[in-house]
């Protein structure tokens, strides 16, 4: 199978949109398992991407194709098999919204660190670091972020028409819980109304250039 880069497809996608999301879900169980979701949406696009799935090339570059963007999920999964505490992983790739996403669970939390890191390294390019654990003792669940210097050197190699759009780019978390959140370190998150779920929605902007800080300490009511 030929081996394909598809970052670079993404940034052309991204370029002739107008929005995207990207989306991280987890839903973390008592005992420090759970399962995440990771969603790239461009449906607010979709009634240009339609028209521009169409066409070979726009300026010089290739236009991904249904097989290239189901191959690129399909590496994705084999990927996620290989590693370590990973299990019952699902993709969805939905062409007629533009919204693709992978599912998997992990038996402990800290399984998961790293691993969209690792992913954009398999496509050449560099992202934050991420760290995730759970304290079962003291019901404590946390979040370290560090920025990637990498970001922001991507970003400026891009011409001023493609850095616009990543101005109305949005990066959204969501941690999901069995307890109640009894207080939150991070206080640009928003805890939802049944108390047992928080959002933090973040430009891109802010993590592209390391303003954002989207670490969190979440304390858990027992």
């Amino acid at each position: 199978m030929r081996k394909i880069y598809f970052i670079p497809y993404l940034f052309l996608l991204f370029s002739l949109t107008s929005c995207f999301q990207l989306i991280e879900e987890i839903t973390l169980k008592d005992d420090g398992s759970g399962e995440m979701q990771i969603t790239l949406n461009l449906s607010q696009s979709k009634a240009k991407l339609a028209s521009i799935m169409l066409l070979d090339s726009v300026n010089g570059h290739k236009i991904p194709k249904d097989k290239d963007i189901q191959q690129f999920m399909n590496e994705t999964v084999d990927f996620l098999k290989k590693s370590d505490g990973i299990s019952n992983i699902r993709k969805s790739v939905d062409m007629k919204n533009y919204i693709a996403s992978v599912t998997f669970s992990f038996k402990d939390v800290s399984k998961i660190n790293g691993i969209t890191k690792k992913l954009l390294e398999k496509q050449k390019t560099g992202g934050p670091e991420n760290n995730y654990s759970f304290d079962k003792v003291s019901n404590s669940f946390k979040r370290i972020y560090k920025h990637s210097t990498a970001m922001k050197s991507e970003y400026a190699k891009l011409n001023a028409k493609d850095k616009d759009i990543f101005k109305s780019a949005a990066y959204i978390n969501i941690f999901r819980f069995s307890n109640n959140i009894a207080s939150a370190t991070n206080k640009a998150a928003k805890i939802s109304p049944s108390g047992k779920a928080i959002m933090l929605n973040t430009p891109a902007m802010d993590l592209i250039y390391g303003t954002a800080n989207i670490s969190n300490t979440i304390q858990l009511s027992k």
